[in-house]
């Protein structure tokens, strides 16, 4: 199901970058969109801020179809302290904005399978497809305010897909 979980995460990088293209980070001096996959990056002792962290969290499997559907859980969580030109005092809007752009990533709910382990990346039969998010709520800790959006993933297994 490796290919539905890079299918979701460069479909939404590549909507990040229509939604709000100064939403950046710099990880290992390399600037690029603020939203990177957890388990594909080292791991860091604070989230990162003003980012997207995608994590893959459950599956399962429907093996009553003609092609198996898989069902991935993934979790976007991110956090803001708002800016400094404001001391801090915009988190809130800060949030709502990432809260915005969650929803333009997501939509429209669905993307064509694509295999990006060949070069050139090469457009598979299926599409990967997601429900609505679900919105967590609010968590603070000191002036970090942060949520968690989950999501699920579908996606079918295609002839000679591992």
């Amino acid at each position: 199901m490796q290919n539905a979980k890079d299918t979701f995460y460069i479909a939404l990088r590549s909507r990040l970058t229509s939604v709000n293209p100064a939403r950046t980070m710099t990880l290992r001096a390399i600037t690029r969109p603020g939203i990177l996959v957890s388990e594909a990056e080292a791991p860091a002792a604070q989230p990162l801020l003003d980012a997207f962290a995608l994590s893959w969290t459950g599956m399962q499997a429907d093996l009553q179809l003609p092609a198996i559907l898989a069902q991935m859980t993934c979790e976007i969580q991110y956090s803001t302290v708002g800016t400094q030109a404001n001391a801090g005092l915009d988190r809130g809007r800060a949030l709502e904005e990432m809260d915005y752009e969650v929803l333009h990533l997501l939509y429209p709910y669905s993307a064509q399978k694509v295999n990006y382990t060949t070069n050139p990346a090469t457009a598979m039969e299926t599409v990967v497809f997601w429900s609505e998010p679900e919105f967590g709520p609010v968590v603070t800790l000191r002036d970090r305010l942060s949520r968690t959006v989950k999501v699920t993933v579908f996606a079918f297994q295609e002839q000679g897909e591992q």
